[in-house]
């Protein structure tokens, strides 16, 4: 048996940021976690509002968050309340400097950030270095040089070239090559982000860059490039910029992508110095309860050894990581069976139009205004659900999901440690 004070199921951007909060207020924890999460394909940014369920979009998520308990009674945020809400966003921005990941933005104005296809898409946080506007339909500046290596087909230089032309800026596009890319390129398999930005961990790759740069960049007022200047090294621009002596900035690539993979390591790399035990590869296959409460937790790994603990917390997301199970009529959690929202009519789950919002995105597990889950309509006093895998919300069409994701966790965080 493993005793702990708390054991989160679900090792992604919800289950890390529950488990750091309460691993910061002195928690024992652990994180079950079987392997990627969303967080690999996160495209260098975290969204908190940036559509109304009405389709109103959204310039102030802490003013708009007001209208959730009218529009969508059921969305976390409603659950959550506007005034709670704001303190929330504020403690996640903090969590994310503690674990090192460096931020730009706000809750009061969600600003823009440069999509791997050259949009400018609404966000309330993005990765420090990446290429962001204040305006939606322009770039700060007039001039930029587009470098990509040679070979690399995840970042489409055109598409971003074209896009920055429409708005107004310049774009001069340049390759470059590297002798350290010579041998991740004999296996065009290997020509992937992560890859790439491994090379640059090196001082030596990141100089030869410099370099190429410095001779062919011209008098263009920025330096643009693909997201993979380094994965352990997150300096990467900064010390672009002072060799280079103008605004660098990168774009993140199409997924895997560096961004999410780098927030993963940080997120919980500061879980485990905190004293929490990250569970990886591993996976809850059953439960005991007595009564309302869960009392221990088994794994995959550890056969008959269970994992015991005051709290429990379902952070296991969607569809994407069978957080949930659609079938050809129900849709379930499937580790603990606790109630999950749907339509009964499946003919209802879905718009032919694959570009409207779709009604199984909102399908999820049912929760009382605490988050603890439901189980034949009754809460179960000790399992709480935060996270992707909650009912009532939009994630793709709101623009909400890290938020939900970040916010309900330390929501539920607090809500076990006031419990003591």
């Amino acid at each position: 048996m493993m005793k702990f004070d708390t054991v989160i199921i679900g090792g992604g951007l919800a289950g890390l940021t529950c488990g750091i909060r309460l691993a910061k207020a002195g928690q024992r924890c652990a994180i079950i976690s079987s392997g990627q999460s969303a967080l690999h394909f996160s495209s260098g940014s975290l969204d908190l509002l940036n559509v109304l369920p009405d389709g109103t979009e959204v310039d102030n998520p802490l003013e708009a968050v007001k209208q959730m308990p009218t529009l969508a009674p059921s969305h976390p945020y409603a659950k959550i309340g506007a005034e709670r809400f704001a303190d929330l966003a504020a403690d996640a921005v903090e969590l994310l400097t503690g674990a090192g990941v460096a931020v730009v933005g706000e809750a009061v104005k969600n600003h823009y950030r440069l999509t791997p296809v050259g949009g400018l898409k609404r966000t309330w946080l993005s990765f420090k270095g990446y290429v962001t506007s204040d305006k939606g339909d322009a770039l700060p500046w007039k001039s930029v040089a587009l470098f990509n290596a040679e070979g690399f087909l995840d970042f489409y230089t055109q598409f971003l070239s074209d896009e920055m032309r429409k708005m107004g800026t310049e774009c001069k596009v340049h390759t470059f090559n590297l002798p350290a890319l010579e041998a991740i390129r004999q296996n065009p398999t290997e020509m992937r982000s992560a890859n790439i930005a491994r090379i640059f961990d090196s001082e030596e790759t990141l100089n030869q860059l410099a370099e190429i740069i410095s001779r062919e960049m011209g008098d263009a007022e920025a330096v643009l490039l693909p997201a993979v200047l380094g994965v352990d090294c997150r300096d990467g621009v900064a010390k672009l910029e002072k060799r280079l002596s103008r605004k660098v900035a990168v774009i993140a690539t199409l997924p895997p992508s560096v961004p999410g993979l780098q927030v993963q390591t940080l997120l919980r790399r500061y879980f485990q110095e905190l004293g929490g035990v990250y569970l990886l590869g591993d996976t809850a296959t059953g439960y005991k309860s007595e009564g309302d409460n869960i009392t221990s937790v088994y794994t995959h790994n550890h056969g008959d050894i269970a994992l015991k603990a005051d709290n429990y917390v379902l952070a296991t997301g969607s569809y994407f990581s069978q957080g949930l199970v659609a079938t050809n009529g129900t849709v379930v959690e499937p580790l603990f069976g606790v109630d999950v929202a749907y339509d009964k009519d499946r003919n209802n789950w879905y718009e032919r139009d694959m570009f409207t919002a779709q009604p199984y995105e909102k399908f999820g597990i049912e929760t009382n205004a605490d988050f603890q889950a439901l189980r034949g309509g009754k809460s179960v006093n000790n399992l709480y659900a935060i996270g992707a895998g909650l009912m009532g919300f939009n994630a793709v069409k709101e623009g909400c999901g890290a938020g939900v994701s970040m916010l309900t966790a330390i929501n539920v965080a607090d809500r076990i440690l006031s419990k003591r």
